[in-house]
């Protein structure tokens, strides 16, 4: 028998393809547009204008509390001073000074500060300047020594021919910056118990 060839039947799509509709921009739709950009960058405009407010309230907050962190400190400077100096002209007699009086002074030229020290022991021959500190550092060190200079300059200057001497007194005395400040020939003032102790130097006291 002859074999029958298949016959491929054709499918046709009877479906008409879908125009797609273009939506027709109004002069609503670009001013609803323009409303919501305009909203949009009044939002942003407020948000950058609150971030500056609380930027600027930052800054203040800062301020207030660097102002009452520097009065914190001169009321503790204040009272260092008076636990660490009143008795110290008794306490440097058995070192061989003897010290009449016990001030604060500051030399100034032409109005300007020139040194300032928290504490000057003083008799005819003799000056023993005190700088005082909460907690000793050996950068404190250094100032103070700095200052030295300028106290021995301003006194040969004026006609001063007295010996200077210098002392160094803290709260908190950590062995290093005690241990530099005796090497360099300072007094080191430290507490102790109720009052203060005096450490002379391992050599001869600096003087000036």
């Amino acid at each position: 028998m002859p074999v029958k060839t298949p016959v491929k039947k054709t499918i046709k799509n009877s479906q008409k393809p879908v125009k797609k509709s273009v939506k027709r921009i109004t002069q609503s739709d670009i001013e609803a547009n323009f409303a919501r950009m305009q909203k949009s960058q009044d939002e942003a405009w407020k948000a950058i204008r609150e971030t500056q407010q609380a930027h600027k309230e930052t800054e203040k907050a800062i301020k207030e509390t660097q102002k009452n962190i520097g009065g914190l400190n001169n009321t503790l400077g204040s009272l260092v001073e008076r636990i660490m100096t009143p008795d110290l002209p008794r306490k440097f007699k058995p070192l061989g000074f003897t010290f009449d009086r016990i001030t604060t002074v500051k030399w100034s030229t032409d109005g300007n500060i020139y040194a300032e020290i928290d504490g000057l022991l003083e008799n005819g021959t003799q000056a023993m300047a005190v700088e005082v500190k909460t907690t000793l550092e050996i950068e404190d060190i250094n100032d103070h020594l700095k200052r030295m200079e300028r106290i021995r300059k301003y006194a040969d200057e004026h006609g001063d021919k007295r010996e200077f001497l210098s002392a160094i007194a803290a709260m908190i005395v950590n062995p290093k910056p005690k241990k530099y400040a005796l090497e360099k020939g300072l007094f080191v003032i430290i507490p102790s118990g109720e009052n203060v102790k005096v450490i002379k130097p391992e050599a001869k006291p600096r003087i000036w």
